[in-house]
């Protein structure tokens, strides 16, 4: 099963480079496309003021995050819940340089551009022209933003993975058709699903009465009989069926 992690930092500002620092990491585990509910949220100490553009955004205030564990406090536990799966993030070249100049400064190697799948960039070659942000992908696939009133690390995280099961082709990109024989379709070769015989046939659930009623009722409305005798149903022709 592939595993992966979506994640989403807020920060400080735009580019660390600058002096700008994270201020909460936010990752979804991925099975398959799918959320496991395994989650990871922590607050992180930037170290320096955060500003009220930036406060603007994400709502967090010098107040939340001053008693809050370093980056390097928590690098442990989150690279533990991180493991070796493919990082997926919304323009990940940004959250990536939050997450790698913090690395760095922590005295860890840091992930690299590689591990990491970018949506914005899966979505610009899928909608090209388009507005590609978190928010109109979310409207575009009907992802509810009724929670999000302000960004938020974990919350856009969520979000975003529903975005990106969409990006992959959807909810039914997941059914497993994997092992079912191959038949020919309109555009090509497709996967069949062959169930076999039940090894508990099924009680009936109408009562002799009721097929009576219903054949009763198909010869009367009904020229052609052949229809129903192609899903097993036999009409009984007790009486000439009426000409309409």
């Amino acid at each position: 099963m592939a595993r992966e992690i979506v994640l989403d930092t807020e920060t400080t500002g735009f580019d660390p480079k600058t002096g700008d620092r994270l201020v909460e990491v936010g990752c979804i585990e991925l099975l398959d496309l799918l959320p496991t509910g395994r989650t990871f949220h922590r607050f992180v100490n930037p170290e320096r003021l955060i500003p009220e553009d930036a406060i603007r955004v994400h709502g967090i205030t010098d107040e939340k995050v001053k008693d809050a564990p370093k980056f390097a406090e928590i690098v442990d536990d989150l690279f533990e819940f991180i493991g070796d799966a493919q990082l997926i993030a919304h323009n990940a070249n940004f959250d990536r340089n939050f997450i790698d100049f913090e690395l760095n400064r922590a005295g860890r190697q840091i992930t690299g551009e590689p591990r990491w799948i970018d949506t914005l960039k899966l979505a610009q070659t899928r909608f090209p022209g388009m507005p590609n942000s978190l928010d109109a992908l979310c409207k575009r696939f009907k992802v509810s933003l009724v929670e999000r009133t302000l960004h938020g690390a974990l919350i856009d995280a969520r979000l975003l993975a529903e975005v990106y099961l969409e990006l992959r082709g959807g909810k039914e990109r997941v059914l497993d058709l994997s092992s079912g024989p191959r038949g020919k379709g309109p555009g090509g070769s497709i996967e069949l699903t062959v169930y076999g015989a039940r090894p508990h046939p099924l009680a009936p659930r109408s009562t002799p009465q009721e097929h009576e009623a219903h054949a009763a009722f198909l010869r009367s409305v009904l020229k052609d009989h052949s229809l129903w005798a192609g899903y097993g149903v036999t009409i009984a022709e007790t009486e000439e069926a009426p000409v309409n």
